[in-house]
């Protein structure tokens, strides 16, 4: 297993994103965070959290794929680093810098900056991978959103 797949776990992965929009979205994806899916306080601070770093710039990089993420780490809930990854079949208006739709998402949170930049360093890098894109968008089980993870950073690792 790499780095990334180790990070993203079947049940911080929801194949079915339904918010209309930027912010439903978010929050659908704040949902898949195990460590605070029962404290809706600490969901309420990561989901501000992550609309206060959109209202700074986008984190929709283009090619239908937005990394939300905090400006600062999450040190006071999280005690791992972690990746949780949302589709949107149709597509949902982001603000990406390609004015483009967002389908692929992933939700980077740490508890500390070093892990976070090297989340954020790995999986733009594995991302670039024309494969692992149709890879996320064609898969239709977790299992198969992990293994196209982990062959995309094995590739980008040679």
């Amino acid at each position: 297993m790499s780095y990334l797949s180790d990070l993203l776990r079947g049940d911080q992965i929801q194949l079915e994103l339904r918010g209309a929009e930027k912010t439903a979205v978010l929050r659908e994806m704040v949902e898949l965070v195990p460590e605070i899916k029962n404290d809706s306080t600490q969901k309420d601070v990561l989901l501000k959290a992550l609309l206060d770093r959109e209202r700074l710039h986008t984190t929709g990089v283009g090619d239908g794929i937005a990394l939300p993420h905090t400006r600062t780490p999450l040190g006071g809930f999280l005690k791992r680093p972690l990746i949780a990854f949302g589709r949107h079949t149709q597509g949902v208006p982001y603000g990406s810098l390609d004015n483009k739709p967002v389908q692929l998402l992933f939700l980077l949170a740490s508890p500390n900056l070093s892990d976070h930049l090297a989340m954020l360093a790995r999986l733009s890098r594995v991302l670039r991978d024309a494969k692992v894109r149709k890879g996320l968008t064609d898969a239709r089980t977790p299992g198969e959103i992990i293994r196209t993870i982990d062959e995309g950073e094995q590739r980008g690792a040679k």
